[in-house]
């Protein structure tokens, strides 16, 4: 397993080479370039994804050590992005997938079988060995994407202690905010964020359990779109419960993230949840429904009560609604002043019991995990609790806790406590956004930020977050459009269109 810095000054050398010069001569910026942008350049031969890796390799060089958004890169990833090149000389113009030749960073928790870990950012599973690619890495390398490296995260998910930083792993160090390094990046998907913000790469891939996506997306102003739960596979992806996590990209763009959901959505053998799920793809994919004109005839319930009462003592509400009336002058009937039943039971992992139910399936999905692994350190939950006692003093862990790695350890299967806790989510989930949406003829339900995270999350709701604005201090806030199971259609044209028509997002400042 090559370390991150050997890559770090190999890339800073292709960073100030002749490759970099030639790149800032292109008609276009590959900083903030959308996928769209990359290959018309290369289909122009302005551009090869050699000089791209190799432009992205010079940034990571120069902006990690500040943000710690990358946790390793990948050594390979010039051979990558060699071979597409290759590939494409053999080819007709445009006849290549969408992201052939893209950089793409996974989130430490995405398995590789290659010469990268996959550690949810802990070094009690550093060196282990993944039996084989994850299911989505599997379908990603099959559309010819560059796998450029790991990014970091909250460590284990955010799913070790209450006490953690967001953003902090003790193998990646504490992520940083590109907009304001002081802000939080949010978790527990902040390295996908923070490096796409931070363009130290083209797109990302993350995952959520509850906020994972939405909440580093709306911080770091870029898009997150947490799928379906099962209409991406989790095979091969360090788990916390198989009911509610979900791989997703996260892009500067929704463009971007429609590429990406397209590459690895669909079937894995490996993961029986997305055998019904993949019913919901539509023929010829997403990328269909990148519609300006998408708000149009969309009826958009706006829940006011407690998200955007929320925002205004924050000083955002005035930004919101004018966002309401974009959304009205783009064709969509907003529907106001709409609740969800129960939300405040919802909103309290404890009472909804979300956290009873987690913790009894964290402990039963992780071990199943460690025990396929082809060689690792730690084989249980019990031996990761060991571990972090016998080495406490690596970085800030001798600061935080594992209460949450103690309370699922404690668990003995789903007994008769988290059965009536999953009786009750679903319950929840279907006298609450279900019945609000079909009660009122929803598309879709607008909330601010990510606030709304555990109504997606507990019911394997789909939702998408896209860039709205900047507080006073410049930290970034985004709006979320989130739908019933299968409707990310519907949501990719509400949130492409909102996208259009505000263009919101700007580069990062780096504000101290």
């Amino acid at each position: 397993m090559a370390p991150l810095f050997l890559f770090l000054i190999l890339s800073s050398v292709f960073s100030f080479g002749a490759s970099t010069r030639t790149i800032t001569n292109y008609s276009f910026s590959i900083r903030e370039a959308t996928i769209k942008d990359i290959k018309q350049s290369i289909e122009r031969n302005q551009l090869t994804s050699r000089q791209l890796v190799e432009f992205y390799l010079g940034e990571i060089a120069r902006l990690n050590g500040l943000l710690k958004g990358i946790i390793e890169v990948n050594p390979d990833a010039l051979l990558q992005a060699d071979a597409a090149d290759k590939e494409r000389n053999c080819k007709l113009p445009g006849s290549l997938p969408d992201l052939h030749g893209i950089p793409i960073l996974l989130k430490d928790s995405i398995g590789t079988k290659d010469k990268m870990n996959t550690t949810a950012g802990s070094f009690a599973l550093l060196c282990s060995v993944v039996p084989r690619d994850a299911g989505v890495v599997s379908k990603l390398r099959k559309a010819g994407a560059i796998i450029l490296g790991k990014a970091s995260m909250s460590e284990w998910a955010n799913f070790r202690s209450l006490n953690a930083p967001a953003g902090f792993s003790p193998r990646g160090g504490q992520g940083k905010n590109p907009y304001v390094l002081s802000a939080t990046p949010c978790g527990s998907s902040s390295g996908p964020a923070i490096s796409v913000a931070a363009n130290l790469v083209t797109v990302s891939l993350g995952t959520e359990t509850d906020g994972s996506i939405l909440c580093p997306a709306s911080f770091n102003s870029v898009v997150g779109l947490k799928p379906t739960v099962g209409l991406t596979s989790r095979a091969g992806v360090i788990p916390v419960t198989p009911r509610q996590d979900t791989i997703g990209p996260i892009c500067r763009t929704v463009s971007d993230a429609v590429y990406v959901l397209d590459a690895i959505a669909g079937f894995d053998s490996n993961d029986e949840a997305t055998r019904r799920a993949s019913y919901y793809i539509p023929p010829g994919g997403y990328k269909r429904f990148l519609n300006p004109y998408g708000l149009e005839g969309k009826r958009l319930g706006i829940v006011r009560d407690p998200f955007f009462k929320n925002v205004q003592g924050l000083g955002l509400g005035q930004t919101f609604e004018s966002h309401f009336q974009t959304l009205r002058r783009g064709g969509a009937i907003v529907v106001d002043n709409l609740q969800i039943d129960n939300i405040d039971v919802i909103l309290n992992v404890n009472t909804s019991g979300e956290a009873a139910a987690t913790i009894a399936e964290f402990k039963l999905s992780l071990n199943a995990y460690l025990q396929e692994l082809v060689v690792s350190p730690v084989r249980s939950l019990a031996d990761i609790i060991a571990f972090n006692l016998k080495f406490p003093d690596l970085e800030l862990t001798d600061e935080i806790d594992q209460g949450i790695f103690l309370a699922a350890e404690a668990t003995n299967g789903i007994g008769a406590l988290e059965k009536a806790a999953l009786l009750n989510l679903e319950n929840l989930s279907t006298n609450g956004l279900e019945k609000l949406m079909r009660d009122k003829g929803l598309d879709a339900v607008v909330t601010p930020r990510w606030d709304a995270s555990p109504v997606f999350a507990i019911g394997g709701f789909p939702a998408i977050t896209v860039p709205a604005g900047y507080d006073s201090q410049g930290v970034p806030f985004g709006i979320t459009f989130g739908g019933l199971k299968g409707s990310e259609s519907k949501l990719i044209e509400i949130a492409y269109a909102f996208e259009q028509a505000t263009m919101t997002r700007k580069p990062p400042s780096f504000k101290p």
